[in-house]
C-alpha cells in the first residue's frame, strides 16, 4: 500500500507512485512502472479505438438530433455523449480492460460518473471554443472530445477498472 498527500490530506492507494520525499503524484503517463509498458500502450490504443467508435456514435447521434430532428444543439450533444458513453463502457469493460469485476452495476456507475465529469469537461471546452472563440460547432466538438479522452482514460484506468 502506497500513501500520497494532497495538502494535509492523506490517501492510501496501490495505484499511485510517489516520488520519494517530494509528496507529489507522478502524472498518469509516467505511472507506467505500475503497469508493464507494453500492456499500458495496448490499453491506451484500445481505449482510443473504443473512443473513436464512441466519437462516431456521439457525432452521429448529435447530427441526427440537431440537423434531422432540429433539436437544440446542446441537448443533441448531451444525448450523443450519453449514448456513446454507455457503448464505450461495454467495449472497454470486455475488450480494453478485461474486467472480471462481478459488481457490474457499481463498475458501470463509476464509469458513468467518470463520463459525467468528462461530459462537463466536454461541454465546457465545446462552449468556450464555439461561443467565445467563434469556431465551427463540430470543430469545437472535435477539440472537446480530444481533451475529454485524456481525462477519461486516466480516470477509468486508475479508478473504474483498477
Amino acid at each position: 500500500m502506497h500513501f500520497f498527500y494532497i495538502g494535509y490530506m492523506r490517501f492510501a492507494t496501490n495505484k499511485f507512485i510517489i516520488c520519494g520525499q517530494h509528496n507529489f503524484i507522478i502524472s498518469t503517463f509516467a505511472v507506467v512502472t505500475a503497469l508493464q509498458l507494453k500492456e499500458f500502450i495496448i490499453k491506451f490504443i484500445k481505449f482510443g479505438l473504443v473512443g473513436f467508435l464512441g466519437m462516431l456514435i456521439d457525432f452521429g447521434v448529435t447530427y441526427f438530433i440537431k440537423e434531422i430532428l432540429k433539436g437544440h444543439k446542446y441537448l443533441a450533444n448531451g444525448l450523443g455523449f450519453a449514448i456513446a458513453a454507455s457503448t464505450n463502457y461495454i467495449l472497454n469493460r470486455y475488450w480494453t480492460f478485461h474486467s472480471k469485476n462481478p459488481n457490474i452495476g457499481t463498475e458501470y456507475t463509476q464509469f458513468i460518473v467518470v463520463s459525467l465529469f468528462g461530459m462537463a469537461i466536454n461541454m465546457g471546452v465545446l462552449y468556450y471554443i464555439h461561443n467565445n472563440k467563434k469556431k465551427n460547432f463540430y470543430f469545437a466538438k472535435l477539440v472537446a472530445t480530444g481533451v475529454t479522452l485524456i481525462w477519461n482514460f486516466t480516470a477509468n484506468a486508475f479508478f473504474t477498472f483498477a
